[in-house]
C-alpha cells in the first residue's frame, strides 16, 4: 500500500492499481457523477473511484486529498487523449502545472534540479492541497478550498483539448466566475447572518492563481456562462452554487428560484439541478458525522469562531511583546481603546491596519497576519487586543 507522504507514491500508486482503475468509455458526465459521490467536489474525499477500492483508514485528509486529486486528473487525462500510460499522463500533468505556475515551477526546478517527472508532480500536488487540520498555516482556508481543487482538473482538461492554445487565464476567469456565483446565491439567501459574509472572503482566501481579485458586484445576466460550455465546468457551477446555499433546512422559495435560474443559464436539464441536490443532501447525511464542516448549522459561523480562538491564543502568547511594540505609539494605543467604544474611520482603520502589520512583522509567530488571507484576521486582531490587555493598555496611557 502507498504512503502519500512518502517520495514514489505516484509511481506506486499506478503500479498497484495498473488494472484497477475505471474506463468511462468517454462519457464525462460518468466521470463526474463518481467524481461527485467520492466527495471530492465536495472537498472531502473519501473514496479513490477505482474498480475495487482501495484502503484509506490509515491515511490523513491530507493524503486522501493527494490521491483523489491525482486520481481526477488521471482520469482526465484519459477521456481526453484516450492514453492510459500513467508515464505519458505524469509527464503532462507536469508540463501543465509548469505553465500555470510558472513561479513555482522555476522555484521546484532550483531545489529538485534532478528529480524525475514523478517527484516533480508529488511536490507540486503537495502544495496544491489545502485542509481544515492546518488552515491557519495555508492561507486560513477550510474545505472550501478542497472543493476548488476541482479547477485544477477542470484547467487540465481545457489545457488537453486546446494544446497549443491554452491560456492560464482561463483558470483565473474561471475563479473569479465561481467567486461570482456563490456571492449571488448567497445574497439570495433569506435568512442572512454577519457570517455569511465571511464565506466570499475565504473563497478570494482560498484563490490558487490570482492574486488579491478585484471583486465586483455582478449578476446573473453579466456572467458569460457561454465561455464555459463543457459538461463538466456547468455541472460543477451548478453544485457550487448548491453549496453554497446548503442548509439543513428546506431551501427557501427565492433559492429554488435561483437554482432554477442557474440551470437555465447554463443550459442545463432540470434532472440535473434534482441530482444536485439529492447528492449533496446524501453525501452529507450520510458522511456528516465525520466532516467537522458539516457539524454544524452555520459552517462560516464555526470558521470565524475557530479563528477567533486561535488569534486569542496568539495573543495571549504574545502578551508582554505586543505591550513593548504597541506601547511605543500613543497613537496606536488610543485607537484601539477606542475601537472598543466606537466605529473607526477609514482613515483611522488605516492607520490601525498598517501599524498592526509592522508591528506582526517583528514578532515571529505573528507573521501569519502577513501572509495571503492574513487579512481575515486582523479585525479580530483589533478586537482582542484592548479586551485582554485592558489594564495594561491604560497604565500605558496615563504614562
Amino acid at each position: 500500500m502507498i504512503n502519500p507522504s512518502i517520495s514514489g507514491w505516484i509511481d506506486k500508486y499506478f503500479h498497484e492499481n495498473e488494472n484497477n482503475f475505471i474506463d468511462f468509455k468517454g462519457s464525462f458526465t460518468s466521470f463526474y457523477k463518481t467524481v461527485r459521490e467520492s466527495g471530492f467536489i465536495y472537498g472531502y474525499t473519501i473514496s479513490f473511484n477505482l474498480k475495487e477500492s482501495y484502503p484509506i483508514e490509515k491515511f490523513s485528509q491530507d493524503e486522501i486529498t493527494k490521491v483523489g486529486l491525482l486520481t481526477s486528473l488521471y482520469y482526465v487525462y484519459t477521456l481526453v487523449t484516450g492514453d492510459t500510460d500513467s508515464k505519458n499522463f505524469i509527464k503532462t500533468a507536469k508540463n501543465f502545472y509548469k505553465e500555470v505556475q510558472h513561479e513555482n515551477y522555476i522555484f521546484l526546478k532550483n531545489i529538485l534540479p534532478s528529480a524525475n517527472n514523478s517527484s516533480k508532480l508529488e511536490v507540486i500536488i503537495n502544495d496544491r492541497i489545502q485542509t481544515n487540520a492546518n488552515f491557519i498555516s495555508k492561507n486560513f482556508s477550510h474545505i472550501i478550498t478542497n472543493a476548488l481543487l476541482f479547477i485544477d482538473v477542470l484547467a487540465f482538461f481545457n489545457y488537453l483539448k486546446a494544446k497549443n492554445h491554452f491560456s492560464a487565464k482561463y483558470i483565473k476567469d474561471f475563479e473569479l466566475c465561481c467567486i461570482k456565483i456563490v456571492s449571488l446565491a448567497l445574497n439570495v439567501k433569506q435568512n442572512k447572518t454577519k457570517y455569511d459574509e465571511l464565506i466570499i472572503k475565504l473563497f478570494e482566501n482560498s484563490l490558487r492563481y490570482t492574486k488579491s481579485p478585484e471583486f465586483e458586484e455582478s449578476s446573473l445576466e453579466k456572467l458569460n456562462f457561454q465561455d464555459y460550455p463543457h459538461i463538466l465546468e456547468r455541472l460543477y457551477l451548478l453544485d457550487l452554487t448548491e453549496m453554497a446555499l446548503w442548509n439543513d433546512e428546506k431551501l427557501e422559495s427565492k433559492e429554488l428560484q435561483f437554482l432554477n435560474e442557474i440551470i437555465i443559464r447554463l443550459q442545463l436539464e432540470h434532472i440535473n439541478l434534482d441530482n444536485s441536490c439529492q447528492n449533496i443532501d446524501q453525501f452529507i447525511s450520510k458522511y456528516k458525522e465525520e466532516i467537522p464542516y458539516f457539524n454544524y448549522s452555520n459552517p462560516v459561523k464555526h470558521f470565524y469562531d475557530q479563528t477567533n480562538k486561535t488569534v486569542t491564543k496568539l495573543i495571549i502568547r504574545n502578551k508582554n511583546r505586543l505591550i513593548k511594540e504597541i506601547s511605543e505609539s500613543k497613537e496606536l494605543m488610543i485607537l484601539l481603546l477606542q475601537s472598543t467604544s466606537r466605529e473607526l474611520d477609514e482613515t483611522e482603520k488605516k492607520k490601525v491596519k498598517k501599524q498592526l502589520l509592522d508591528i506582526c512583522k517583528t514578532i515571529p509567530s505573528l507573521t501569519i497576519f502577513l501572509l495571503p488571507g492574513g487579512g481575515i484576521l486582523l479585525p479580530i486582531l483589533i478586537k482582542y487586543i484592548p479586551q485582554l490587555l485592558p489594564s495594561s493598555f491604560n497604565e500605558n496611557l496615563e504614562d
